[in-house]
Parts: structure tokens; C-alpha cells; sequence
């Protein structure tokens, strides 16, 4: 009884056996007597529901599964009580009957309750540790590790230790790793200052060659190839019904429906005002023509036919066969008269010989009330086809962006001249406006790099007290190849995975130059103020080098731990969060080596720059040397930001009930975190990935 009849949309059941209820309503259907050129008998047949023992006939004895049954595998939306739909049910089932504390009026989740309860003890333990060490502080425990009183003596007299004294605790020498990354970075710094020329065409070279595979990149718009791993059971049965039968039609849809004041419900639609309404706009629609390489498209061309003659447009105007002369003639009572007999009477077939369910053409109407219907639900049915090279539908979304045009720019003023709201969607729809999002966010990730632009030439530049000597110290230039040298590595990136015909997404296109960009600044300000804290007496090949063995091996391992993150999580089997790690992770890598390469040649040429005293961005220009001296002579004051630091946050934090209050608030907020993670709710809205002034945000048809 809930079996779906996805051509007219609609129940199979309602098609096939003229709305029946009982098995006497579907024998009484299937004998009706036809009349000349309408589908169905040609005789009455009365099946009679008893028989005697002397006709010879005798009921089938069989049995008889319900729809449930696991081994008829019914789909839940032809059968609720199917096996595949109890899983739409556990989520329910799990709130019912999940753990609880009751005290009193309070009632708090297991998880809640026990991570206040570790909390608790958390910070009871943190203060009754801090009481046991300041008062050993105070009493003055012996120190295990203090020497003998004659130790000293005894080791001058026969230059031992004694075996019973102590041993005094030796500096914590560094690891095998990082002594091997500091040697390797020394040698590294000698080379790069050495032949920076060198290294700096080398190294762009790579990003450059990779760039060469965007030729081939291509954005993955499509939301089942998003979401959907490709080895899913859904993505198989889908794609076997695809090549056996034909995919799902596409969907063009025009809501109309009238507005409900502050204290009353929305008036009724059904009237001959909005009929007539409806006919112009069908006409419009009928008369729609959209340009296909030179060629004319229109509805007719593209539209399901079942029965190869007209479309199955579904309206409340083949209750008339769209035919505006019978709505003159019969009047809105026959569309009345329909409602309550679209099944059988003659008269309200649709123009494709097929009954209209009145209830999958109107909405916002109180039980089967259909006359009080609030919405008019107009659906146009287009062919569909399956997707190899991507041109097979290329008629029908022509059609459908010039349908969308012409309701834009014709249909919704006509509809909001007679006090109605308009909703509309395309097939398209979806896939033009994430194509619409990904153009308009580029304007947002130029302005996004012009600022971080800025940003770091003012924290990388130096503050001296001359205004000429400011044109010598600023950083301007390094900055800006270092904000290219990140966009580089996101182009990089992409052109490597579209070489080898990875997809990109609207994800990667909006959230990795970002992602991108913060670490490649955090790593360029990390290297300079490194160079720019070694001594001034000392060449610059060593202070290159020095600052390399200071924050390289820290760059290094922070950058591969950020790689290898986004390396686990492409094993993520939804395509569009794999796609999103590869490209991330390759992006990040490509950042790196060109940080401690392409950016540290850049550097020592834009300190050489500043020694010899040549003027940022136009570097053909030298002041005069006892300009930039007097300035250069003396050290340099620290910035805001560092002297914050070093005189204000950093003794604050040395305070023990500092300590503990800022332990105290992140481990809180760390087990909040936890709590509030059981609360989040799994599913994708499309609305949060659109254009907020995307039509499609306001027509609910998402």
C-alpha cells in the first residue's frame, strides 16, 4: 500500500487500483468496464468473494509476507517498517534510554556526571599537591640530591667521587634526532647563504612545474559525489540502477502559495484569480526557448513523456488538460469536482492519460480538505541521463538556467502583483549556485592574502628612530614574497592532484589558501625574528645558519605532524573530506620546503639589502650611509607585542594561583568540550553551503 510510483509521483496503489483500500475496492477497480479509448477492461467483471464447492475453483493457499520481511528487502520509503528504516530509529530509541543521575531535581547525564566528578577531583588533587609543596618549601626538606658535607674534600684528595655521594645532575643533552636535524640545518644555512640565486630557482621550480596540471583542474560540484564514498552499498545500487533502468528524472518546481497574517492562517489559493494566474505562467513556460550550440531547446524537447506524447507536468491545470478554454467553460468547481474523484472520472485525467493526486499538487491543506489548500505545487518531470562525460544532460541544464532566468525576471513579479510568494528550484539548481559561491569567495581570498599582506610587512619590518631609515629596515618586499610563496604552494597543491585527476571541491577552494596562509605566515615571522635575534657582530652566513639551528628543527617537526594529520584523515572513505586531506597535506609540505629554502634565500637577500643600505622595494636605490648608521649602531627596541610578553604576561604566569587558575579554566573547558560532543547533530544542511542571496535560501525547496 505505500509501494511509490515514481513516474507520476505518487502511490502505486493510487495508479493501479484507483485509491483502493481493501482487496473488494481493487477487485471492483480492475472490473470496471472501460470506456472506447480509455485503458483498462473491456468487459465488467464482477469478481464474486464466495464460491461454491461445484465450481471447482478454489482460493490460492499461500503465504503471504509482510512488507517488513528481510527477505523481500523493501526500501523504506515503500515500506516504514522495513528493516533498513530502524536505523532512522535507534538515535530515538538511544536518547529514551540512555544513563542519567537524578539528584533531587536535577537530572544530569552518566558522561556529564563523571566528567564533573574528574573534574573535581582534578582540582582537588592540583590544590592539595600545591599545599604539600609550599609547605615543604617552608619546613625545608632535605634536598636528595645535595652532596655530602666532605664530599668535596675527599674527591680534591683522591680526585673520586665517593660511591655513597650523590651524583650532581649533568644538562639535558639533546636527542639523536634533534642533533642530526641541527647539523643538517647548519650545513643547510652555509649553503643556502652561499648560492642563494641557486636555491631560490630550484626551489620555485617545483611549485611552478606542479602548477602546469591545472590545466586539467576541475571542480566536483555534484553533492553524491561529494558525501557519498564511491564503495558504499548506496553508491553501488545506485549506479546499478542507473545502467539497468535510468536515473531518477530531473525535478523543475514552482511553489505559489499565499501569506499568513500576524493572527490568522494563510487564506485559500483555490480561486479563479490565481487559476488564471497559473494558465500565464504556464504559457510562459510552454513558450520558454533556451540556445544549446545554436540550437533552440524547449520543455517539450527535454520533458518525460510516458506515454511519448506530452509531458507529465504535474499541475492543478490537467484537472482542465492545461487547456484554458475548459477552465472558462467547466469553472473552479470542476477542479473541486476533481479533487475528490481524480482517479476515476474521465474528465479530470491529465493530458498524459493519468490520474493527478491533488495531494502531490497542493499544500498547506488541513486533512484531505484539498479545497482549503494554501499552496499551489507545480513539478515538471525532465529526462535524465547517466553522466560519462558530463555533456549528456547539457540540453536540460541549458534549458533549466534560462527557466531560471525567466522566473527571475518575469514569473515572480507577476506572482507578487497578486499578493502570492514564489518558490522555485532546477535539477541545477544547487550545482550553479555552489559554482556561483566558489566565483564570488575568490574576491574574498585576495583581500584575505592583501591583508596578511600587510601584516606582515609591519611585524617583520624594524621600528627605527629615523623615518629615512624606515625605507632601509621595512620588510615589505619580503613579505610579499612570502605571501607568494604560499599561494604557490596552494596552487601546487592543486595542479599535483589535478595532474592526476583528483577533483577539486568548494572546501579546498574556500578553507586551504587560509589554512595554507596561517601557517606559512606563523613560519615566516618565526625565521626572521629568529635572524634578526643573533648578535650584529657575527657575518651573515652565520646568523643564518645559527637561526636555522635554532627554529628548524622546530618548523620541521611542527610542519610534518601537521602532513601526517591530514595524511590519516584522507583515509576518511567520503570523497569530499579525502580530497580535502590530500590537497591540505600536500599544500602544507609544499609550504615547508619552500620556507626553509625559496624564503631563507629570500632573506638573506633582503638583509644584504638593508647592510648595504638600498631602499626596500626599489632596491636600485642607496641612501647615504651615515643616514642609516646612526640608527644601525645601537640595539633595537623591542615591539609592543614582545615587550608585553617579557615585562607583563610572562610574570603574571609565574604566579602559582595564576598557574592554577589557568590550568583550572582549560581543563574545564577541555571536559565541556567532551560533554557537548555527545550533544552534536550528524547531518548536512546544503543551506550552509550556498550564497546567503542565493534564492534557493528562501524557497524551502532544499
Amino acid at each position: 500500500k505505500e509501494v511509490k510510483f515514481g513516474t507520476l509521483n505518487t502511490r502505486a496503489m493510487d495508479f493501479l487500483g484507483g485509491g483502493a483500500k481493501t482487496y473488494k475496492e481493487w477487485f471492483a477497480f480492475l472490473g470496471r468496464q472501460a470506456n472506447p479509448n480509455e485503458p483498462g477492461s473491456p468487459y465488467l467483471i464482477t469478481y464474486r468473494p464466495d464460491l461454491s464447492d461445484s465450481s471447482g475453483v478454489k482460493p490460492l493457499n499461500t503465504t503471504v509476507y509482510s512488507c517488513g520481511d528481510p527477505s523481500l528487502g523493501c526500501s523504506c520509503g515503500d515500506c516504514p517498517s522495513s528493516s533498513v528504516c530502524m536505523g532512522s530509529l535507534l538515535p530515538q530509541s538511544k536518547t529514551e534510554t540512555s544513563c542519567s543521575v537524578k539528584m533531587g531535581s536535577l537530572k544530569a547525564e552518566c558522561l556529564d556526571f563523571s566528567l564533573v566528578v574528574v573534574y573535581i577531583v582534578f582540582l582537588c588533587a592540583i590544590l592539595l599537591w600545591g599545599l604539600l609543596y609550599r609547605t615543604r618549601g617552608r619546613t625545608g626538606f632535605p634536598s636528595q640530591t645535595k652532596p655530602p658535607k666532605n664530599a668535596d674534600d675527599k674527591s680534591n684528595n683522591n680526585g673520586n667521587v665517593p660511591e655513597n655521594s650523590a651524583q650532581v645532575p649533568k644538562a639535558a643533552s639533546s636527542s639523536i634526532v634533534q642533533t642530526y636535524m641541527s647539523t643538517f640545518f647548519r650545513r643547510h644555512g652555509v649553503f643556502v647563504t652561499r648560492h642563494p640565486l641557486l636555491v631560490l630557482c630550484a626551489s620555485l621550480l617545483v611549485p611552478i612545474l606542479l602548477c602546469i596540471g591545472l590545466i586539467r583542474f576541475k571542480v566536483e560540484t555534484r553533492p553524491e559525489k561529494l558525501w557519498v564514498s564511491p564503495g558504499s552499498q548506496t553508491a553501488y545500487e545506485k549506479q546499478y540502477f542507473d545502467s539497468h533502468l535510468a536515473p531518477f528524472y530531473r525535478i523543475e518546481q514552482l511553489v505559489l502559495a499565499t501569506s499568513a497574517s500576524d493572527q490568522l492562517e494563510a487564506p485559500t489559493i483555490v480561486n479563479d484569480n490565481n487559476f488564471k494566474l497559473l494558465f500565464q505562467i504556464q504559457k510562459k513556460i510552454d513558450d520558454l526557448r533556451a540556445n544549446y550550440s545554436g540550437s533552440t531547446v524547449s520543455l517539450a524537447d527535454i520533458c518525460l513523456k510516458p506515454l511519448s506524447t506530452d509531458c507529465a507536468t504535474q499541475s492543478v491545470l490537467q484537472y482542465f488538460q492545461l487547456d484554458p478554454k475548459k477552465h472558462d467553460d467547466l469553472g473552479i468547481d470542476h477542479a473541486k469536482f476533481c479533487f475528490e474523484h481524480y482517479s476515476s472520472e474521465e474528465t479530470c485525467l491529465s493530458t498524459f492519460q493519468s490520474p493527478i493526486d491533488p495531494s502531490t499538487i497542493l499544500g498547506g491543506f488541513p486533512g484531505s480538505n484539498f479545497t482549503e489548500a494554501s499552496a499551489f505545487v507545480i513539478t515538471y518531470p525532465v529526462n535524465n541521463k547517466v553522466e560519462t562525460t558530463g555533456q549528456e544532460n547539457a540540453k536540460a541544464m541549458a534549458w533549466e538556467r534560462a527557466y531560471i532566468n525567466l522566473v527571475k525576471e518575469e514569473i515572480l513579479p507577476m506572482v507578487l502583483a497578486q499578493n502570492l510568494t514564489l518558490s522555485f528550484s532546477s535539477e541545477s539548481s544547487i550545482k550553479d549556485e555552489l559554482n556561483r559561491e566558489s566565483t564570488a569567495d575568490a574576491i574574498t581570498i585576495v583581500i584575505s592574502y592583501i591583508v596578511m599582506f600587510a601584516y606582515i610587512s609591519f611585524t617583520l619590518g624594524d621600528r627605527p628612530s629615523r623615518l629615512w631609515a624606515l625605507f632601509v629596515s621595512s620588510k615589505v618586499l619580503l613579505g610579499l614574497s612570502g605571501v607568494v610563496l604560499v599561494m604557490l604552494s596552494v596552487l601546487g597543491s592543486m595542479g599535483f592532484f589535478s595532474a592526476v585527476g583528483v577533483k577539486s571541491t568548494l572546501i579546498i577552494m574556500e578553507v586551504i589558501p587560509f589554512l595554507v596562509l596561517a601557517v606559512g605566515v606563523d613560519n615566516m615571522c618565526i625565521l626572521v625574528h629568529a635572524v634578526k635575534r643573533q648578535p650584529d657582530g657575527i657575518v651573515l652566513e652565520e646568523r643564518i645558519s645559527n637561526a636555522l639551528v635554532e627554529v628548524g628543527p622546530s618548523i620541521t617537526l611542527a610542519s610534518l605532524a601537521e602532513v601526517l594529520a591530514f595524511s590519516v584523515s584522507a583515509i576518511n572513505p567520503m570523497p569530499a573530506t579525502r580530497a580535502f586531506s590530500m590537497f591540505a597535506a600536500m599544500a602544507v609540505l609544499l609550504d615547508f620546503v619552500l620556507q626553509v629554502t625559496a624564503f631563507v634565500a629570500l632573506i638573506v637577500y633582503d638583509f644584504r639589502r638593508a647592510e648595504d643600505g638600498r631602499i626596500d622595494c626599489v632596491p636600485c636605490a642607496r641612501l647615504k650611509s651615515s643616514t642609516v648608521a646612526g640608527d644601525n649602531g645601537g640595539h633595537q627596541r623591542l615591539h609592543f607585542v614582545a615587550r608585553y610578553m617579557k615585562d607583563v604576561h610572562g610574570p603574571i604566569l609565574g604566579y602559582r594561583p595564576v598557574k592554577f587558575i589557568v590550568i583550572a579554566v582549560f581543563v574545564g573547558l577541555a571536559f565541556a568540550s567532551i560533554a557537548m560532543s555527545t550533544r552534536l547533530q550528524p547531518g548536512l544542511e546544503q543551506k550552509i553551503v550556498l550564497p546567503r542571496d542565493s534564492y534557493l535560501q528562501f524557497t524551502g525547496l532544499l
